[in-house]
């Protein structure tokens, strides 16, 4: 078969087409890429944020909420995250709330832990002023877990808590109240 002049700009006129096409999905897809994976200014190394509350058969109202962050520049140091976090605990007439500076962010996939040092207390949870306490959230979309430190012995001030410390996230947020989120942390600075 014998290729014309013609029939050669028409095959390079289609060549060009596909290029042009595969270089424009290839843009989409780089815009819909992860944060993570984009080019450009770096990505917040760590966060947890968001609130919730937690399901409680007994009828407890339990709730968290978070705005735990590690700025790009302190990605080695998780002792840098800044922040704050809050969280109640009310049954009838028994309860107490607290408010968190965040001194401690750690992240992995999906789950985070946050410590910090309660500045307010009230209820039962006014002795707990100038302590840290710690908590762990597993973000798993619609099913949320949660668990803090003082589960096992049921008094945040019972123990001296070290920075990134807390308990399993065994308790399941409430569905449709609130959604907590991770960012994951990449300690050696990159993602995967």
């Amino acid at each position: 078969m014998k290729i014309t002049p013609a029939d050669r700009r028409t095959r390079v006129a289609g060549l060009c087409a596909a290029l042009l096409l595969t270089a424009g999905a290839a843009a989409g897809s780089a815009a819909a890429a992860p944060d993570a994976l984009r080019p450009g200014p770096a990505r917040e190394a760590a966060a947890l944020t968001g609130s919730g509350k937690l399901h409680r058969p007994a009828g407890d109202d339990l709730a968290f909420s978070f705005d735990a962050h590690l700025a790009a520049k302190d990605n080695a140091d998780p002792n840098r995250a800044t922040g704050t976090f809050r969280f109640s605990h009310y049954k009838g007439n028994w309860g107490g709330s607290a408010d968190v500076k965040v001194d401690c962010l750690m992240t992995g996939g999906p789950v985070a832990v946050v410590t910090g040092i309660v500045t307010r207390g009230d209820g039962v949870m006014a002795e707990a002023e100038g302590r840290r306490v710690g908590v762990t959230v597993h973000d798993d979309g619609g099913h949320d877990r949660l668990g803090y430190s003082w589960a096992a012995v049921n008094d945040p001030t019972a123990f001296e808590l070290p920075p990134c410390t807390s308990g399993a996230p065994f308790e399941t947020a409430e569905p449709g109240a609130g959604d907590f989120r991770v960012l994951p942390w990449f300690p050696s600075g990159r993602a995967g």
